[in-house]
């Protein structure tokens, strides 16, 4: 007996869902991350159900909602399937919503509002490359203008060549010229690594909190909540490899949660309601490493010039000015 026309069309659907989740990357950029979360919350608004509205991402053609769907026809719960979606950005995305369904707040604002914060990490990491795109560019082209150098001298008609693989002291030149270009390479790449937006969302914990209060619950409890949602999210990443939740806080994490500690203390002190207060704090977290993302890569620029001076100069003396005063000396010895 042939199958329903509904139940073949339903079946095409489920592989194709699953051939775009077998084929799509694990991880996501996060403006594509808050481009699903918010399209997510406009179908939740519009009273479909969770599972139904990741159905109709996936049948959209949306690789991270394909892989959530895959997750949930398992029977995974919902948290878990979406963090099965790929990438630091989705494991947030569900440590939000299982704050959101154990508190009970309205899932659809609370992911509206994790999809801003989203986009705006990214557009600063954006901004923050766009800027670090031109001095370190120009640190990797100085880079190799002591090898430029050396076919300069052999296109005016001095022997580099033959100085640099012969001659002692020209061999000696050649060594130190390279080792030097290394170490101008190696220090340049580790001073655009420093200057780079470190990953993660400014500003999560406040969000992730402000959701958690939403919901109606106390403080003490909204912190129990979002820290068991941590735990259980940070666990394990999506390619099953451990995570050491216990881990010591990077700098800016500690700040952080220093300014969410102040923001409920001065909730608690002024009787007011704190959501509205820790997510102005998140929005001035997420501001505040936008404009320290740009002050480090303008202070790259004068920083790029260490290794221009202390390495790439003394190597383009060593392999393009050297071996030439050699040649021209070699020459005139054998000329007397």
């Amino acid at each position: 007996m042939a199958p329903r026309p509904e139940v073949a069309r339903a079946e095409r659907r489920r592989r194709t869902r699953r051939g775009s989740a077998a084929r799509s990357t694990p991880t996501t950029p996060a403006s594509a991350v808050a481009e699903t979360v918010l399209r997510l919350a406009v179908l939740l608004q519009a009273g479909v159900s969770p599972a139904r509205a990741w159905e109709h991402l996936a049948d959209a053609g949306d690789p991270a909602a394909s892989r959530v769907v895959s997750a949930l026809e398992t029977r995974m719960p919902l948290p878990e399937a979406v963090a099965t979606a790929g990438g630091a950005a989705w494991r947030e995305v569900a440590v939000a919503c299982q704050v959101a369904l154990v508190v009970g707040a309205p899932l659809a604002e609370c992911l509206r509002g994790l999809a801003v914060a989203l986009r705006d990490a990214q557009e600063s990491a954006d901004d923050v490359r766009v800027a670090l795109a031109e001095p370190a560019g120009t640190a990797r082209l100085m880079s190799w203008l002591p090898l430029v150098a050396v076919g300069l001298g052999a296109a005016l008609g001095f022997d580099t060549f033959g100085t640099l693989f012969t001659d002692p002291l020209g061999i000696a030149c050649l060594a130190g010229g390279v080792a030097l270009i290394v170490v101008a390479q190696r220090w340049t790449r580790r001073l655009v690594r420093g200057a780079q937006t470190p990953e993660g969302v400014p500003g999560l914990d406040a969000e992730l909190i402000a959701i958690a209060l939403s919901g109606g619950v106390s403080i003490d409890r909204a912190r129990s909540v979002v820290r068991a949602a941590r735990q259980s999210r940070g666990s394990h990443d999506p390619e099953g490899s451990k995570v050491d939740a216990t881990a010591p806080l990077e700098p800016a994490d500690v700040r952080e949660a220093v300014e969410v500690d102040a923001v409920l203390a001065l909730s608690r002190t002024a009787g007011v309601p704190a959501v509205e207060l820790l997510r102005a704090s998140a929005a001035h977290a997420r501001h505040r490493a936008r404009v320290e993302g740009r002050l480090r890569a303008a202070r790259l620029s004068s920083r790029l010039l260490l290794p221009l001076g202390v390495c790439t100069l003394p190597a383009f003396l060593l392999l393009g000015v050297a071996p030439m005063l050699l040649s021209v000396m070699s020459t005139m010895s054998v000329s007397l």
